[in-house]
């Protein structure tokens, strides 16, 4: 796992890595300078381009002075240099390399408080204002600067952090930022970035290795962590010979009404897809023909009108339930009837979520280390209405601890909370995947690994790793703008093969 600091933690590892490699805070600010300007010129090769650099006088504005040198050192040709000198104040690293851009020829342009802004004309502004340890909007002069840099609509690329966007904690709804098209940060994402908060002020970014120390950063036992793909490959666990059906488990799929047979059709068969050695779908009779021609391999229990069905619960090791079931009376009746028998944990998606959200009373019958896959709405009909994924990500927190549960908050980097109080940010999927069914391929995904004997914490994180990486793998070599989560299911065994490979 790559653990995801907050800004605290990140000036904790950067003044031990200052003390203890040791290197002088100067010479890690030319070291962050350096991996910067080496994406950069990857991104931007044409040394006629006309850049403009903005400073503050703190140590991101540092970063700004030593990256411009650099650019000129590069023979980029047409460098503008601006200092926002708002206060009497500067770091002494901001003056080094101020000293140091001088000896190479360039003057920067000053902005002093008050003062009319210069017109700008180049066609890409490097963003050094304000770094990380912003704790509060924009106002004054930098808000008028930051206002008349996005009134230019330019080529943005920000250093380490857009000026005036928060790396963590909550980000207020209406707060001035510089939009950036290109975030080239410092040695790991901010968690903001992570969040649906970030897509009006950042395009993209890109995560630079400046060499802070990572036995260091991992000793700081961060509540937050991002999945990487040599995490999942050491969960996922090959198949071994004079293995069979019963070693893989046998998983349960509760889904379907009439109307919305597609849900339980998607989930079953993303379970056996995944790898359960058996599935079942408890679907009503009217869908079994369609559960047949959709894919023979899956086995029925059917359910028909008032009559809850008979379920031999010791057979399962896992039970998902709650896709296109519907919340009207006979689904709470089946609901209760299920956690009532079932001890295990399991997998509680869409409508199953809806229930519990509307019936407090079930929330004690939820067996322990079940997992929760709601997406945004769902979850603030569980938990509440919030007014920012900041407080989302702390009550997820909070109501995974308390209630010994899984919550697998969908989003783009899909978060998983456990019970022991940490995060889990997934590093793959893409906007190709955002279709109807593909939450119910997840919810299959995770109850085939249950099934599998995957612990809770181990499904979470390969699943939803697994998932993206899947809709990854159909979407970005083949350039398609939809991947279809029938299609996702079908890719599965491909995708899990070389992860174990």
């Amino acid at each position: 796992m790559l653990p995801l600091l907050i800004s605290s933690q990140i000036r904790e590892a950067d003044a031990w890595t200052i003390k203890n490699e040791p290197v002088t805070s100067v010479d890690l600010m030319e070291r962050a300078s350096k991996a910067f300007v080496g994406w950069f010129i990857n991104h931007f090769p044409e040394r006629n381009e006309h850049i403009s650099v903005y400073c503050g006088t703190g140590n991101n504005g540092g970063d700004g002075l030593a990256i411009a040198r650099m650019l000129h050192q590069h023979k980029y040709q047409h460098l503008k240099v601006i200092i926002a000198r708002f206060s009497d104040k500067s770091t002494a690293d901001f003056d080094a390399n101020l000293h140091h851009l001088r000896e190479c020829g360039i003057e920067p342009i000053t902005i002093n408080s008050g003062e009319a802004l210069p017109d700008d004309d180049s066609n890409i502004i490097v963003d050094a204002l304000l770094g990380s340890g912003l704790n509060k909007p924009l106002d004054g002069d930098y808000k008028l600067l930051v206002d008349y840099l996005n009134s230019l609509n330019k080529t943005v690329v920000a250093v380490d952090v857009p000026t005036g966007f928060f790396a963590d904690g909550e980000v207020p709804q209406d707060a001035t930022v510089l939009r950036a098209d290109l975030v080239i940060t410092f040695q790991q994402a901010k968690i903001n970035f992570l969040l649906p908060e970030s897509k009006h002020h950042i395009n993209c970014w890109e995560a630079v290795n400046i060499g802070i120390n990572e036995e260091y950063t991992r000793s700081l036992n961060s509540l937050y962590q991002y999945i990487e793909e040599k995490d999942v490959r050491d969960i996922l666990k090959y198949r071994t010979r004079f293995s069979n059906k019963g070693t893989y488990g046998h998983t349960l799929i509760i889904a379907g009404e009439a109307r919305t047979m597609g849900a339980a059709l998607l989930c079953s068969s993303a379970a056996a897809y995944a790898g359960a050695g058996l599935t079942t779908a408890c679907i009503p009779g009217s869908g079994l023909t369609a559960l047949n021609s959709y894919m023979p391999e899956l086995m029925a229990i059917i359910r028909d009108g008032d009559t809850l069905p008979d379920i031999a619960w010791k057979k399962f090791r896992s039970i998902a339930f709650g896709p296109g079931l519907g919340t009207d009376e006979s689904a709470l009746e089946l609901f209760a009837y299920v956690l009532t028998n079932y001890k295990k944990p399991m997998v509680i998606d869409a409508d199953g979520l809806n229930l519990l959200a509307n019936n407090n009373t079930l929330w004690q019958a939820i067996p322990a280390g079940s997992i929760l896959t709601p997406h945004m709405k769902e979850f603030d009909r569980l938990f509440g209405e919030h007014t920012n994924w900041w407080a989302r990500l702390q009550t997820a927190k909070q109501q995974a601890a308390e209630r010994n549960l899984y919550i697998v908050l969908k989003n783009d980097y899909t978060i998983t909370a456990t019970p022991d109080g940490k995060l889990y940010f997934n590093s793959t999927s893409n906007a190709a995947m955002a279709t109807g069914g593909m939450g119910d391929v997840l919810t299959g995904i995770l109850a085939s690994l249950l099934a599998q004997g995957y612990t809770p914490q181990e499904a979470c994180i390969a699943g939803v790793y697994v998932h993206g990486k899947a809709g990854d793998e159909l979407a970005l070599p083949n350039r398609m703008n939809v991947v279809l989560p029938g299609k996702l299911a079908q890719q599965l065994p491909v995708t899990m093969a070389k992860l174990m490979a």
